[in-house]
């Protein structure tokens, strides 16, 4: 093998990490293994791959380049060398997954329980993170997003069905405060909003009358990342912020807050799974696909059944 490919593996885990401890970590060697392996190989190719400081690590720009060749091209080739591992053998290794923050409560329970007690040599490495980040170049065998927001070009599998967004206070904020109405009230509230990394803008809270879509551009008292830190705050009194169903349910039944403007909210499609289609998919990775396919399936076709063939309930 050329030397210069040594050393290959340590330089993309230290790229994905940005920590030669967190890289070590992954590789199963102490830091400073991977500090002489990456030492090594600038020293081969006589050019610096990292900028190192006591408190951070960063790529340089002949660095960047070759993470972004080579990146893709070993994660492809420890794929295909797992499925020549795993032919006629039960699925194992590492599934390496980018997930939306707010996907946190579809994965967690009893569909993940239920994956990891099925495959019981897969391991699951998951990194939340609302960034638009390039799950090829950084190494992810997939990632979870909302649908309206994956490229046409992707595999997608459904992780959660349709979700809706519903603007939330608490029984405390409408004390002193009138519920509004309409959407457009809003900007004479308080409110928690989100973004999902600091550079990017604000989200705009969409609504829809009439069939016409629209959005609002509130003025937030409190901008964060993290939808469930805000949902905290909603429930303190702080101000108005959006969830989806699911969060609120048990909040709304006990009380601890109440949803306004439910006219003006409707379903859009929620969480898939995604990966490229041009991807050599691991083995760990079609476990996971053929898994959601078969917990997903029965909601589906119970779904479709009641809308053929309502119940007395639902039909009164």
């Amino acid at each position: 093998m050329d030397d210069a490919l040594e050393g290959m593996a340590v330089f993309v885990a230290v790229a994905q990490s940005k920590s030669l401890r967190e890289a070590g970590e992954r590789l199963g060697v102490s830091g400073s293994a991977v500090s002489q392996a990456l030492g090594k190989l600038e020293e081969r190719l006589g050019v610096a791959l990292v900028q190192r400081t006591t408190r951070s690590l960063h790529l340089t720009g002949v660095g960047e380049r070759l993470y972004a060749r080579v990146g893709p091209a070993l994660g492809e080739l420890r794929a295909a060398v797992a499925e020549a591992g795993d032919l006629g053998s039960e699925p194992r290794g590492t599934l390496r997954l980018l997930v939306a923050r707010a996907a946190e409560g579809f994965l967690g329970g009893e569909l993940m329980t239920g994956f990891l007690a099925r495959y019981g040599h897969v391991r699951v490495d998951l990194y939340f993170s609302d960034e638009p980040l390039d799950i090829v170049a950084e190494g992810y065998d997939a990632g979870v997003r909302l649908g309206e927001v994956i490229d046409k070009d992707m595999v997608a599998v459904p992780v959660s069905g349709e979700l809706r967004l519903n603007v939330v206070g608490a029984p405390s904020y409408f004390a002193r405060r009138p519920k509004p109405v309409h959407p457009r009230d809003l900007v004479e509230h308080e409110c928690i909003n989100w973004h999902p990394a600091a550079e990017a803008p604000p989200y705009r809270w969409e609504f829809t009358e009439n069939g016409r879509d629209f959005s609002v551009d509130v003025a937030a008292r409190v901008l964060t990342n993290d939808p469930a830190f805000n949902l905290r705050l909603a429930r303190a009194g702080t101000g108005l912020t959006l969830a989806d169903d699911d969060r609120i349910r048990e909040l709304v039944v006990r009380g601890e807050l109440v949803t306004v403007l439910e006219g003006f909210s409707t379903p859009f499609p929620g969480f898939y799974l995604y990966y490229p289609h041009r991807r050599h998919a691991s083995p760990a990775l079609r476990a996971l696909v053929d898994y959601l396919r078969e917990v997903r399936r029965p909601k589906a076709s119970q779904a479709r059944l009641q809308r053929r063939n309502p119940t007395r309930r639902d039909a009164t």
